[in-house]
């Protein structure tokens, strides 16, 4: 906005107002990133790209517009996969941060216990690393937030938090890092560090076992439910600004 004051001395001054904040800041890519995507340059359709693979079963990965953007949306049916794959992935010192705008519409709630992964991490050793997803706890009756891990000694986990209860139905920010000094997971949802989702080489849900990163080498973003017969029984999810670092990327 741009308007005139009068000045003691009779001289008019132009003021002009600093341009409101978008609602909604943008990610966008840079050079910075060890792999970005925030699919404004892909066609709209099946979605297919030369810098990412796809794994999916039972499942679709799509380009859309949303909202003047274009997102990825992610559709899987009853315990189905639908993946952006990134592959040779080579993190400097194994450790790298990541973030990714997302909007789920709707979270299991049935069978008891169904798991759902949206980030997973995989490589050279037994463990696969699941830094962003949840579990439906039919004792509390809600799905919740937890870093998790499958394969190796430490077998299948998700360290779910009361205190982090996965929302349906709005975009949210999530970033996370994975830090191979300690094989610390850390979260940060909306810019806030939530330290109650933290798991590490020996905190990780009570498991006794150490729990230990592989030479990371694949990182894939997108959806996956590990029990049949879900509800509901098909799930969807808008994925934006997809981003990879050696360095916090934020929001």
């Amino acid at each position: 906005m741009t308007r005139l004051v009068a000045a003691a001395a009779g001289v008019l001054l132009l003021f002009v107002a600093p341009a409101a904040a978008p609602a909604h800041s943008r990610g966008g890519c840079a050079d910075r990133f060890l792999f970005c995507e925030d699919f404004e340059r892909l066609p709209l359709g099946g979605a297919a790209s030369l810098e990412w693979g796809i794994d999916t079963k039972h499942g679709t990965l799509t380009v859309e517009r949303h909202r003047g953007d274009r997102v990825l949306h992610v559709h899987t049916e009853g315990n189905g996969r639908a993946f952006l794959k990134v592959d040779d992935f080579a993190p400097p010192g194994n450790s790298f941060y990541g973030r990714v705008r997302l909007r789920v519409a709707a979270f299991p709630t049935a069978p008891d216990w169904a798991h759902y992964t949206l980030v997973e991490a995989t490589g050279q050793g037994p463990e696969i690393v699941r830094p962003l997803g949840g579990q439906y706890v039919p004792t509390l009756d809600r799905a919740l937030w937890g870093v998790g891990a499958d394969g190796g000694p430490t077998g299948d986990w998700t360290n779910w938090r009361e205190s982090a209860p996965s929302v349906a139905g709005r975009w949210q920010c999530v970033e996370w890092r994975a830090d191979a000094t300690d094989n610390r997971v850390e979260v940060w949802i909306d810019g806030r560090p939530r330290p109650d989702l933290t798991v590490t080489t020996t905190q990780h849900g009570g498991n006794p076992v150490d729990f230990v990163f592989p030479r990371f080498d694949t990182v894939k973003i997108g959806w996956q439910l590990y029990r049949g017969d879900p509800t509901p029984a098909a799930y969807d999810l808008l994925l934006d600004d997809v981003a990879l670092s050696a360095t916090r990327v934020g929001c």
